[in-house]
């Protein structure tokens, strides 16, 4: 019972992690024509909170050390769901921009401090990392596939559509109570022990120049598939479904990736693996080969790299304390490189008229991202029988 009330505990808050940024993106043309919102400011909306995630997540150590993991995962849920809620208030550009930064801090603090909540409560189980990435992708789609559903049925309501997802963080704050109360004696003990990044280990490095060389493929896929297909002839409807695809793709995957590399061990096969699903995507886009199938092959790249990216850094540590560390490390570099990936994509675009550069650069992001991961590989234990 314990058991499955840690597990619904780390799924609540998880699920919290990716609809105040999804819920929006749906809704751009709709925001920035009803608010007069300049295209700069309309992508800060969802670029902001990338950023912060990269930006705060060092922060999240100290803040763990001052509170304790579970009273500083609570404390980022709540400024999560506050930002939420704050959209329901008042519609207004700054609204918006305030709470796209707040949340991004929230998310940010969250995300490693949940890989430090794993290693404690599941050292011997870094699988259970399945239930981080998944519920993570769940909240992200439906909070993007409901969206334009949610802003019809409200009487196109832009302040109801977006602060309706803070129902999920006050769930998870509700549940999350009972955590607080239930604080480690041993935790007490170990508050005085400062957790550091550890920015002169080789290996931590290589963690977080891969995640952020995943990350980059990973946003600059999902914020250009739509535009990609669209170049191509699919209409709106068709890229959107498209896009759909792409998401519901990385669920099966993420949720049973995980445990199957827990279980026989070789992460390097698994991680080459899901690079070269997206190598072969991104080569089918480049030959114009059909688009369907491509994302298929992106969608399980995807689907498997992130969750792995996720759980290197508590399979590479001994205590949550350090798993957190290097989970802060890894999702700093690595989201500040990946909220780069669609800029540099649509500069490129841009600049050179049509997608075929930007598949060349992406070909050359996955072959990077192979390396990289031979070299983290290096040092892997075999799996005992």
């Amino acid at each position: 019972m314990r058991t499955f009330y840690l597990l619904f505990a780390l799924f609540l808050a998880s699920l919290n992690l990716r609809p105040a940024i999804t819920s929006v993106a749906p809704l751009l043309d709709t925001i920035q024509s009803t608010l007069g919102m300049s295209g700069l400011a309309v992508s800060l909306l969802t670029t902001l909170p990338v950023l912060c995630m990269g930006i705060f997540a060092p922060l999240a150590t100290r803040i763990r050390d001052w509170l304790g993991l579970e009273r500083a995962i609570f404390s980022a849920l709540l400024l999560i769901t506050a930002a939420t809620a704050l959209r329901g208030l008042y519609s207004s550009v700054t609204i918006l921009i305030l709470t796209a930064f707040i949340a991004g801090i929230g998310i940010g603090l969250a995300g490693p401090m949940l890989s430090g909540y794993i290693k404690k409560h599941f050292p011997s189980k870094p699988g259970v990392v399945s239930v981080y990435s998944v519920s993570m992708t769940v909240g992200a789609a439906i909070a993007s596939g409901l969206s334009i559903p949610i802003y019809t049925r409200s009487n196109h309501s832009l302040t109801i559509t977006l602060a309706c997802w803070a129902v999920l963080g006050v769930l998870a704050l509700v549940f999350w109570v009972a955590l607080l109360q239930r604080k480690n004696n041993e935790e007490q003990q170990q508050q005085e022990e400062h957790s550091r990044l550890p920015l002169k280990n080789k290996r931590a490095l290589l963690l977080t120049l891969f995640f952020g060389l995943m990350a980059c493929m990973f946003y600059s896929i999902t914020a250009w598939i739509a535009p990609i297909a669209q170049s191509l002839g699919y209409s709106k409807t068709s890229a959107a479904m498209i896009l759909t695809v792409f998401t519901i793709m990385q669920i099966p995957v993420s949720m049973t990736l995980p445990a199957i590399v827990s279980r026989f061990g070789n992460r390097k096969l698994f991680l080459v693996l899901c690079s070269l699903c997206e190598l072969v995507g991104v080569l089918m886009l480049l030959f114009h080969l059909p688009i369907m199938v491509a994302v298929v092959f992106l969608g399980i790249g995807a689907g498997g790299l992130f969750p792995l990216a996720l759980m290197l850094p508590i399979v590479e540590t001994k205590t949550a304390k350090e798993a957190g560390a290097w989970a802060a490390m890894s999702q700093c570099g690595g989201y500040l490189i990946g909220a780069m990936g669609p800029l540099v994509i649509g500069l490129i675009h841009d600049s050179s008229g049509s997608f075929t550069l930007a598949f060349v650069t992406m070909i050359a992001v996955i072959l990077i991202m192979i390396s990289v991961q031979l070299l983290i590989s290096n040092g892997e234990e075999p799996k005992r029988p």
